[in-house]
């Protein structure tokens, strides 16, 4: 199943490293990057994308690593410091100097990872739902019920298993995992489109690698992956979360947000009314901290 363009943006290939990744793009402006995460796709950014070409800003949303066949590595190789390179080649791919990243769930490591790696090519920083990585870590295993809502990660490490069962029961699982992130919202659309997204080829297995990639130690780059999510930034970043995230509570998200990891300063919102999903649960809400947040920079 193809996924539908993003309407009013334009759909356009950008090639790094040897992969693909397509992407959607809108308006004129200084660049920004919007990180789709999990189970999601660029079109969890379809009302976010005009809000910031309407303000003057080009918006481009791309389709991550592995979520497509065109950017799945021969080596399968998803580890953050491979995911922080790609944004970077994304920035080139787009003929920008530096790029300002909104990020949501899996999308705010990229984000932040990102930040750590080129700080000279990022502007300001959007961080939602999911909060700084290495202090959510700590905290996520001193709170017992931080670990039961993140049964999932640890259901992924399991190989094979989530592979047998998820592709016979994925829009059930989905729509449950949504439910549990977003207990007030419903949004038949992005579960479609999630649907069909990891329904294409090796994109199940790209997105589980992810989770797994996360705590392999053993892998090549993981030191430096694990460098890239403990160092501060020096992005000014704004922090958003649901009051109502059943994923990632708003009280862990405030408490793994600690202003030492970020030296060019932070700000965390609650936002009211909002689940896991923040920036389509309450757009108007998120938009507007968000423009307020790009605009704070002389561009």
């Amino acid at each position: 199943m193809t996924l539908p363009p993003i309407d009013g943006a334009a759909v356009r290939t950008l090639k790094v490293g040897g992969l693909s990744f397509t992407a959607h793009e809108m308006g004129e402006g200084p660049l920004v990057l919007c990180l789709h995460g999990f189970p999601d796709t660029p079109q969890t950014f379809r009302l976010m994308l005009p809000a910031l070409a309407k303000a003057g800003f080009r918006a481009v949303a791309v389709t991550l690593r592995g979520y497509e066949p065109s950017s799945q590595p021969a080596d399968n190789d998803y580890s953050v410091a491979s995911l922080a390179e790609d944004v970077r080649g994304w920035i080139d791919a787009l003929g920008a100097d530096k790029a300002h990243l909104i990020g949501h769930d899996w999308g705010v490591n990229l984000v932040y990872s990102a930040a750590a790696l080129c700080p000279e090519r990022i502007g300001r920083v959007v961080m939602m739902s999911v909060p700084q990585p290495a202090a959510f870590a700590g905290v996520m295993a001193a709170d017992y019920d931080q670990t039961r809502r993140s049964w999932y990660v640890y259901w992924f490490q399991v190989r094979g298993a989530a592979e047998l069962l998820l592709p016979a029961n994925a829009f059930a699982f989905l729509k449950r995992l949504w439910r549990d992130w977003s207990p007030n919202w419903s949004d038949t659309a992005s579960l479609t489109n999630a649907e069909a997204a990891l329904s294409g080829p090796g994109v199940l297995g790209a997105a589980l690698e992810y989770y797994r990639s996360a705590f392999d130690f053993a892998h090549p780059r993981a030191a430096e992956s694990q460098r890239l999510l403990s160092s501060p930034i020096a992005a000014a970043t704004l922090g958003l979360c649901g009051a109502d995230d059943g994923c990632i509570s708003a009280a862990i998200f405030e408490a793994a947000m600690p202003a030492a990891f970020f030296t060019g300063g932070v700000r965390t919102m609650t936002v009211p009314g909002a689940g896991h999903f923040v920036h389509l649960e309450q757009p108007g809400l998120v938009h507007d901290a968000i423009l307020a947040h790009l605009d704070a920079e002389n561009r």
